[in-house]
């Protein structure tokens, strides 16, 4: 158990973070299955940079790592490309 203020207040924070970065992490993931799910490239490539944002801001955060941002980005790009 933390004796000092900060020590405490230090735990409240980033048990916040931990929560927020959670929620942003699960969502950018279940909007990565639904764009998969899609089947039209119209479609596609109007959602994909929404897709595109999401995933930069959690690389920007550091709640993902940059180059399995850049992995991500490039695996939507490909499914894009097979669709029709």
């Amino acid at each position: 158990m933390a004796n000092h203020k900060s020590a405490i207040k230090r735990i409240r924070n980033s048990e916040t973070k931990k929560i927020r970065n959670k929620y942003k992490h699960k969502s950018t993931r279940t909007a990565i299955k639904k764009f998969l799910l899609i089947d039209k490239k119209k479609v596609a490539t109007k959602e994909l940079s929404a897709l595109v944002s999401m995933i930069d801001k959690l690389a920007k955060d550091n709640i993902i790592h940059s180059n399995k941002a850049s992995n991500l980005k490039s695996s939507l790009n490909r499914h894009i490309s097979n669709l029709k």
